[in-house]
C-alpha cells in the first residue's frame, strides 16, 4: 500500500467547515440515504463549535493530502469536567479509507484529552458502521448505550461508545 504524506491540522483553516460538512453529506448520503437535514445540521452545529472554540479545552483537527482535507476530528470539552470531552465529526473521505487517516486522527485527539486531563472521552455512532467502530474499540471505546433514534435525521441504532482515561 503506498501510504500519503498526511498533514494533520489542529484548528480552524478556510474551507474546514463546508469541506467536513460536505465529507459527511456526501457519505451518509451514499450509503445510508441521509438528507439534507444530516448536513445541515453537521454544517450548523460545526460552525457553532467553531464560533465558540477554544484552544485550552477543544481540540479540532482536519488531514489533509496534497492540500486537500481528507478527514477530521474534534473534541468539543465544553463540559469535559462534568460529562466528559465530546468527540465529533470524525470521517475520513472514502477514497482515503483504509491508509491509516482514521488511527491518525483519533489518536492525536486522545493524546489531547491526555494531555489536558479530560478523564472521560464519549461519542455518538450508530449500529453499521463497521470501520468507525472497529476504530473506536481498538482504542479503547466501549458500547455503553444504545436505541433506536432518529438523531441524524433518520432511524438507526444509535450508539454511545465511551472511553475512561486514566
Amino acid at each position: 500500500m503506498n501510504v500519503p504524506d498526511i498533514e494533520i491540522t489542529e484548528g480552524y483553516i478556510p474551507g474546514s467547515i463546508g469541506r467536513v460538512a460536505e465529507l459527511h453529506g456526501k457519505y451518509y448520503a451514499r450509503h445510508w440515504g441521509f438528507n439534507s437535514f444530516f448536513e445541515a445540521k453537521v454544517a450548523s452545529e460545526l460552525a457553532e463549535f467553531i464560533r465558540r472554540y477554544d484552544c485550552n479545552r477543544d481540540g479540532f483537527w482536519t488531514a489533509s493530502v496534497d492540500g486537500v482535507i481528507e478527514g477530521s476530528i474534534a473534541l468539543d470539552g465544553i463540559h469535559a469536567e462534568s460529562q466528559g470531552a465530546h468527540m465529533r465529526w470524525f470521517i475520513v473521505s472514502e477514497s482515503r479509507q483504509g491508509e491509516g487517516i482514521g488511527s491518525r486522527l483519533i489518536e492525536t485527539a486522545l493524546d489531547f484529552c491526555h494531555s489536558r486531563g479530560y478523564k472521560r472521552v464519549f461519542l455518538w455512532s450508530f449500529e453499521g458502521l463497521g470501520a468507525a467502530c472497529h476504530l473506536y474499540t481498538r482504542h479503547g471505546f466501549k458500547v455503553v448505550e444504545q436505541h433506536l433514534g432518529t438523531t441524524w435525521g433518520t432511524e438507526v441504532n444509535e450508539q454511545v461508545y465511551e472511553l475512561k482515561l486514566g
